[in-house]
């Protein structure tokens, strides 16, 4: 079966894995209906299919397409789109970038380099698999003794939180030492010329740079550490996921974003990334700047005490040992109750 059909014939089965999670199903039983769909997807396809659309359909659904419809807002509506860009009208795309001709440029370079990352990772699966006729590269089965094709939920969680932490450290060196190095090397100068053309960020210009500088800096920092681990398809899927969100939200230049830990303050930074002329602020988790003391403004544990406040971190986990002291006290009480009647 060609990878060129897998898209197709890959459609009707992409809502059997949709609908348990819109359903008002029991846990078990949407577990029961995803670990079944996805034998069916794993026993029918090829890993070289697998690897080639589900992070296809992930760039799409997740990056592109949201990208777009930001966009579309920011052009139709100006006048509204300004009101919730936290630069305002500075931030709107055509005088971030300098011209609605440099705008559908930057779309169309985001799309090609997007494309280009997807290429490489199927064309690299298909050297590895169909020409070396070696292992994938990323897992598709779970373990030898598995009949369903999922990975272990540990070693899941294991690798997930390994390819975040090995993506953000790897983005924020290849940012700093190569994207703007000291000495004005080539990557330096590209990264210069293409994605900091642009004064404010929007959605697009995540992807927008050189060629070579999006590779560097987007594609190899996420794939990098999941083919060295071999991660499970599936997981490498979830952080294609993660950090497509990312980048469509704190690249966006609005100031409302959706409430979630630590991303208002990535957005934060990644303005004042691109505002500064690459002053500071080379990696938008800001943990890595916090420790070189390359932040910009508000730094990491700055954000970090805000959600704690803004969620009453201190004053709930207060009232969680009070309560669990009043419990322990009580329990004390009762032993002591039963003790004085038995010796009665």
């Amino acid at each position: 079966m060609s990878i060129l059909t897998s898209p197709l014939t890959a459609l009707p089965l992409a809502p059997l894995l949709v609908l348990p999670f819109l359903s008002s199903w029991s846990t078990s039983l949407n577990l029961l209906f995803f670990s079944l769909t996805w034998t069916t997807i794993a026993a029918t396809y090829s890993p070289l299919q697998l690897e080639a659309f589900g992070p296809f359909v992930v760039r799409v659904l997740l990056y592109l397409l949201p990208s777009a419809l930001f966009l579309l807002f920011d052009l139709g509506v100006p006048s509204l789109a300004a009101q919730v860009k936290s630069q305002g009208e500075h931030a709107l795309p055509v005088r971030a970038a300098g011209g609605k001709k440099k705008v559908w440029r930057i779309v169309g370079w985001s799309v090609f380099n997007v494309a280009l990352g997807l290429a490489l990772q199927a064309g690299l699966e298909w050297l590895v698999t169909d020409v070396l006729h070696f292992r994938s590269l990323l897992k598709i089965k779970g373990s030898k003794w598995s009949l369903n094709h999922l990975p272990n939920p540990w070693s899941m969680v294991q690798h997930a939180v390994l390819g975040l932490v090995a993506r953000n450290v790897l983005q924020y060196y290849i940012h700093l030492y190569l994207l703007h190095s000291a000495d004005g090397g080539i990557l330096s100068t590209w990264h210069e010329t293409w994605q900091h053309s642009v004064r404010i960020p929007f959605s697009f210009v995540a992807a927008y740079d050189h060629p070579v500088c999006y590779l560097l800096h987007r594609f190899l920092p996420l794939y990098l550490p999941a083919i060295a681990f071999r991660f499970h398809i599936l997981t490498y899927i979830f952080l294609v996921a993660a950090f497509s969100l990312e980048e469509l939200f704190i690249y966006s230049g609005y100031s409302v974003l959706p409430s979630t830990i630590m991303l208002r303050g990535m957005a934060r930074r990644t303005e004042a990334h691109f505002m500064s002329g690459a002053e500071g602020n080379f990696g938008p988790l800001g943990v890595l700047d916090w420790v070189h003391g390359t932040t910009l403004g508000k730094d990491v544990m700055d954000d970090l005490k805000a959600e704690m406040d803004k969620h009453d971190v201190q004053e709930r986990a207060g009232k969680a040992i009070d309560d669990a002291g009043d419990a322990a006290n009580g329990v004390a009480a009762k032993m002591k109750r039963r003790a004085r009647k038995r010796r009665g």
